[in-house]
């Protein structure tokens, strides 16, 4: 993968992609030489994306002919090989991924790019593509496509998309990568029975955990956000989510520097002991340390208008875990 090289400003539209296109076949970056683009190709190109182009034509024949590049990109692969592919290839795919995803914003768009393949194409050549654009774009994609969409997230659990997308926010080495792959996440479990089932079946919460203690502050974050709102939507997985230590894993996070990580811990900690003896036992317990955390966190926190919520969720599990009725009752077991 051609990974660090200076960032481009890539075509926000199709008639600067069809130059980008046309342009990049007469020449390539990179140390070595690149196979040009041919003529022929250069000429294919034109036609189909100067289509594209015309002001008569609709979303779903655009769609067509963004799908057409892309499959065609495929066959071109499979003659050439990756090893011979000039880097004007792939940036021009994905400037077409970031037209789908502007296009797919449309609710009608979205369900016919599910019908015309677009879908089955991105989870099966572009999720594990060798290069990070174009799998995060791919990601991106399917979350714009899933989003509120249960005929569209049906799709893609036949597909076998979730499971990829659990491993890609694991563990990609790209950390765009694993964001946009967790952002596909969410949309497909978030108030969708079947994809949460898919969730626990893949052991999700696990992936949730593990990105809360990644280094990569955007995944921490989505990762803890995540978590917040799948506890308060499904109270029921509480039992198993703190049977998992997950009680034990956000309070080590809170011991982390300060970040905005902190208030969706602290809210999912709140929902941890709500109505769930166990999670309660379990931050009672005077080994985790967590009262004289809470205590630090407040006088910290005391004051910043910025930090109101985060605030109340510390005040709440003060009062939940170590000063209610609840309390008690677990300090008279102890």
């Amino acid at each position: 993968m051609a990974e660090n090289r200076q960032p481009k400003r890539y075509p926000q539209n199709l008639g600067g992609v069809l130059q980008l296109a046309v342009d990049a076949g007469s020449a390539a970056e990179g140390p070595s030489p690149i196979e040009p683009m041919s003529e022929e190709r250069k000429l294919w190109l034109k036609g189909a994306l100067a289509e594209v182009c015309k002001g008569q034509m609709d979303e779903v024949e655009q769609i067509k002919k963004c799908l057409e590049v892309l499959k065609h990109e495929r066959d071109v692969e499979n003659e050439r090989g990756e090893e011979e592919r000039g880097e004007e290839d792939e940036d021009e795919r994905e400037s077409i991924f970031d037209i789908l995803s502007e296009l797919c914003e449309n609710l009608d768009n979205a369900r016919d790019l599910m019908t015309l393949g677009g879908l089955d194409l991105s989870i099966s050549q572009y999720l594990c593509h060798s290069r990070s654009g174009l799998r995060w774009r791919a990601a991106h994609l399917i979350a714009s496509c899933a989003q509120n969409m249960p005929q569209v997230q049906i799709h893609l659990f036949k597909l076998g998309a979730l499971p990829k997308l659990l491993q890609l926010t694991d563990s990609d080495p790209n950390p765009t990568v694993r964001v946009k792959a967790l952002y596909a996440v969410s949309c497909l479990v978030r108030e969708q029975e079947e994809g949460l089932k898919e969730f626990l079946s893949n052991d999700g919460y696990s992936v949730l955990m593990r990105g809360m203690q990644s280094d990569n502050e955007k995944l921490r974050t989505k990762s803890a956000f995540l978590l917040l709102n799948l506890l308060m939507a499904e109270p029921e997985q509480k039992d198993t989510v703190v049977s998992m230590g997950m009680v034990q894993q956000l309070v080590s996070v809170l011991r982390t520097p300060h970040s905005p990580v902190h208030e969706h811990v602290l809210g999912a900690l709140c929902c941890l002991v709500e109505e769930c003896p166990k999670g309660l036992k379990d931050c009672s317990t005077p080994a985790l340390g967590l009262e004289e955390l809470l205590k630090q966190r407040f006088k910290e926190l005391k004051g910043k208008e910025e930090s109101e919520e985060e605030l109340e969720f510390c005040e709440r599990l003060r009062g939940l875990c170590f000063h209610g009725p609840q309390a008690d009752d677990i300090g008279m077991d102890r």
